[in-house]
């Protein structure tokens, strides 16, 4: 357990580096098994999501090896499924990533409903229904899942909603099943497309990619590679909104600016001011910010993973913001804690919630909620008068490498405290 401690209304002022995708690095690390060969992987975030995939993985048997701070390699010539820490895998929702190979590597296996951020209901009937198109018969029983599968066979589907991972997970099972597997409907953000592009360096032959129409010819064999994750777009969103917030200056390294073509354009509307220079995006004070309607959508829509940042940034907009979630029912518990900071919000149902400003924020004692939550709050903090605490912070380290440090070095006042 952790706290931060924070003292806010100081800008920010400096140069960071964007970490790697916490939602390319996970499916990626458990495409790791669908190969007997040596993986290499850069620019890896150092956060509890993958150190938690790396146990996991590690229970099943696999070598790892850290060869810097953020690259890894990886062996799976030995897995076994005797020694699986299901009590791992029932408390993580990345952990559902690891359906897909195990159905390749496995004929039949059980596994614990994967746990997670409490958003809302985030039932798993997408991937059942997929995968038992590809082939696999599926029973549920006393909280696990049981898959059994004799072939994986090639087969259209049309996915019921835009679900990242069940999107993930078919793409990774299809990627050896016998035949060829069309995908409909499936979801293309950035890190899905980061997976396919690293399937493909393995050897599958994967079509589509970056459309909602993914056409997948299954290969006999896979081979080990190396490669690169992506940068996190909700790190170099949560950044830019922090930058905005504070009226600071400063530059974020490392972007793919064709993935955060949304999230600009939201910021432009809004009034803040930023330019794009090679691989950076350079952030200046703006004089005004204006009210703004959002609503997260699908990629390449906006994500919902950053709709908690921009609430927090409607704040301090001129003029009243709606802004829509229908994505998870949950999604908007951090607004109480921005109103018990002085927001003046309105939730107007678990999908809606209008905020009018600017209004002053004043530091209070504060719960993290859930991960994008408590990264928004801490935001809140930033520019909060006085000084805030945040409790069960611990949880904001499951997607961002150290944001405490991160901020301060570009001038905040953030304390860890570990309980």
């Amino acid at each position: 357990m952790a706290k931060f401690i924070i003292e806010g209304q100081h800008p920010l002022k400096g140069t960071v580096r964007s970490q790697g995708a916490k939602n390319a690095a996970t499916p990626i690390l458990t495409a790791t098994l669908l190969t007997n060969d040596k993986c290499l992987l850069r620019n890896v975030p150092r956060i509890t999501d993958v150190e938690n995939i790396l146990k996991i993985l590690q229970s099943l048997g696999s070598k790892i090896k850290w060869e810097d701070e953020h690259t890894i390699t990886i062996f799976n010539r030995q897995v076994a499924l005797t020694s699986l820490d299901k009590k791992l895998v029932s408390s993580m929702r990345s952990s559902i990533l690891f359906i897909g190979p195990l159905l390749v590597r496995f004929k039949e296996f059980e596994i614990p409903e994967p746990g997670g951020c409490i958003i809302g209901a985030r039932p798993i009937d997408t991937h059942l229904y997929a995968l038992e198109k590809l082939g696999a018969k599926i029973s549920r029983f006393n909280g696990y899942y049981k898959f059994e599968r004799q072939d994986l066979d090639g087969s259209e589907i049309i996915l019921p909603e835009f679900s990242v991972t069940a999107t993930e997970n078919v793409i990774m099972a299809a990627s050896l099943a016998k035949g060829r597997t069309i995908v409909k409907l499936a979801a293309a953000e950035p890190h899905i497309q980061d997976l396919c592009v690293f399937l493909n360096k393995m050897g599958a032959k994967i079509k589509g990619i970056g459309t909602h129409t993914l056409i997948i010819d299954g290969v006999k064999k896979l081979s080990g590679t190396e490669h690169t994750i992506i940068p996190d777009q909700e790190e170099i969103g949560t950044l830019a909104v922090a930058s905005a917030l504070t009226k600071g200056k400063i530059e974020i390294k490392n972007i793919i600016p064709e993935y955060l073509e949304i999230i600009l354009l939201k910021l432009s509307q809004i009034g803040v001011r930023f330019e794009i220079k090679k691989n950076s995006l350079f952030l200046n004070p703006s004089s005004e910010l204006r009210s703004f309607t959002l609503q997260a959508l699908p990629y390449p829509g906006f994500p919902t993973d950053l709709q908690a940042p921009f609430g927090v940034l409607a704040t301090q907009c001129q003029g009243t913001s709606l802004i829509k979630d229908p994505l998870y029912e949950g999604r908007l518990g951090y607004i109480q804690e921005l109103i018990k900071m002085g927001a003046n919000a309105i939730i107007a149902d678990p999908h809606r919630v209008i905020i009018t400003g600017p209004t002053p924020l004043y530091g209070q004692e504060i719960r993290s909620l859930d991960l994008r939550a408590g990264a928004s709050l801490v935001l809140a903090g930033l520019i909060a008068r006085g000084q805030t605490t945040i409790n069960e912070a611990q949880i904001i380290d499951r997607g961002y490498e150290k944001l405490d440090e991160k901020l301060n070095s570009l001038g905040a006042r953030i304390k860890r405290i570990k309980d």
